[in-house]
């Protein structure tokens, strides 16, 4: 091996470890922390989420039908306005 090689060998390695391997430590730190976090969660109980869906869905539902329904109605008005 010359010295040139060697020297390349070494630029490159410096550059990995100024460079690349804080971030990789990093993500290695970000992912132990939430591992962390994750298990200081009190997860709801399988029947709490489900009624929570279940309020969520019909509340979307509601709103949906009442959104939609303004919209038919205005379309109807506007529609008769313009055919004048």
């Amino acid at each position: 091996m010359d010295y040139t090689s060697s020297r390349k060998q070494y630029f490159y390695l410096q550059l990995f470890s100024a460079t690349i391997y804080p971030q990789m430590k990093s993500v290695v730190t970000l992912f132990s922390e939430v591992k962390n976090e994750l298990s200081k969660v009190t997860w709801p109980k399988r029947n709490e989420v489900i009624r929570l869906t279940s309020i969520v869905l019909l509340v979307s539902i509601i709103i949906g039908l009442f959104v939609g329904g303004f919209d038919y109605l205005f379309t109807t008005l506007l529609t008769k306005i313009v055919a004048k």
